[in-house]
């Protein structure tokens, strides 16, 4: 029989060391969010032991594909025992619930980490380039998961916090866990009460009306605004398309004071039109500087031909550049429908009736010692889950559109 080399249990010792400390944080990070206090993590335990288990697995085992083996045995292995370990203090859930979903998730996510870290990476024979190679997943690894945490880890706070009495809160505020025990109505009494007590569900509709009108409005102009600079031909042509995001050189709050001073005289200070003559004003240049880099990229045989076949200018492009451009068409609505939804000046400037108030005008109502931050929290959320939910809905077409006209063709 032959010996086992020595770079094969070296990978099989390091894999496991790896995989051992990373199904210990990943275990650790979730008890974290799921219980009334910090877990503790024995990283040098599990490191140790991981390399321990991953060099005998390496050792008693021939063929190339020992080091990976190793390694998922070994992190099963080292996060199973720190789990039953005594007491189980570190992984004490505070409700039986997530126990399995965070087992399942630790493995799915330590699962799938290892098999890209390892893909195309002999380790029973590593070499320099496979060594090169790890390193630069690993980095990746840790910041990939950096950007992760600092994002999904604020909207945790903002999630739990919602669904806290302000006793709880106020005893614990960095308390991440969610109580499943006191029941669903208890747990959401915060959004019960932001919704209808605070009229919340009013200023929904608000924001919905305005946003979709914002969108439509914005949507017709820069389609026929785009479609003319690309493809007709007036004195000024060039200088109009040059200076389309002009109005984005000068800030909001330079802006506000003067149309405050107008929309007053004009009667449309406190009203929803006020608002749907201003969105549309200062979403336009960027929509119409998007579509008209669509544009540039659409052939213009196709428009001649409908032309030649008796089309007038606007069936064709009803006909012909809408259905082409529909990917555009469909970032660029979602990019306005957003700015609308969250836009929170204009706004608290124009708007003083509760009736009329937008989701991020009426924000401000939430936002005082009187009222608990458990609704302050649960507010947040509402304004927060739709957009997200429509933005990674039609994220696709947004990075389609942004991406639609670098290159010409």
């Amino acid at each position: 029989m032959m010996p086992r080399p020595i770079s094969g249990i070296l990978a099989a010792a390091l894999m496991g060391a790896a995989t051992g400390t990373l199904f210990v944080l990943i275990w650790s990070l979730l008890a974290t969010l799921t219980t009334s206090g910090a877990s503790s993590a024995p990283l040098g335990w599990a490191f140790l032991s991981g390399a321990v288990l991953g060099a005998t697995l390496g050792a008693l085992r021939r063929g190339k594909d020992t080091p990976a083996l190793a390694s998922w045995l070994a992190g099963a292995t080292v996060g199973l025992v720190w789990g039953l370990a005594s007491n189980g203090a570190p992984l004490e859930f505070t409700h039986p619930f997530w126990a399995t979903p965070a087992a399942v998730l630790t493995w799915a996510l330590a699962g799938h980490t290892i098999r890209y870290g390892l893909r195309d990476v002999h380790l029973a024979a590593i070499d320099r380039y496979d060594v090169e190679r790890l390193l630069l997943r690993a980095l990746r690894a840790v910041g990939f998961t950096f950007f992760i945490t600092i994002v999904v880890v604020p909207f945790w706070f903002m999630v739990a916090s919602s669904l806290k009495p302000r006793a709880l809160l106020l005893s614990d505020p960095t308390n991440l866990a969610i109580d499943l025990s006191r029941g669903l109505q208890e747990l959401f009494v915060g959004y019960r009460e932001v919704l209808i007590t605070f009229d919340f569900a009013r200023f929904i509709l608000n924001s919905t009306f305005v946003s979709v009108v914002t969108v439509v409005v914005t949507l017709a102009l820069a389609v026929l605004g785009a479609y003319a600079v690309t493809r007709l031909r007036f004195p000024g042509r060039n200088l109009l398309s040059r200076s389309i995001l002009l109005i984005y050189m000068f800030p909001a709050i330079v802006l506000v004071i003067p149309l405050y001073t107008i929309f007053s005289q004009l009667g449309l200070r406190d009203t929803l039109p006020g608002l749907l003559v201003v969105y549309p004003a200062t979403t336009l240049p960027v929509a119409l500087y998007m579509l008209r880099s669509y544009f540039q990229t659409l052939p213009k045989d196709l428009e001649e031909a409908g032309m030649i076949d008796g089309s007038t200018r606007l069936g064709v492009i009803w006909r012909i550049t809408l259905p082409l451009s529909l990917p555009a068409l469909a970032s660029v609505g979602l990019y306005v429908f957003m700015i609308a939804w969250n836009e929170f000046l204009f706004a608290f400037m124009f708007l003083d009736s509760p009736a009329i108030f937008t989701l991020s005008r009426g924000m401000v109502g939430l936002n005082s010692q009187e009222v608990p931050r458990q609704f302050l929290m649960a507010g947040a959320v509402i304004v927060t889950v739709p957009i997200m939910i429509i933005f990674f809905w039609f994220e696709k077409y947004l990075v389609g559109g942004l991406t639609a006209g670098g290159v010409k063709g």
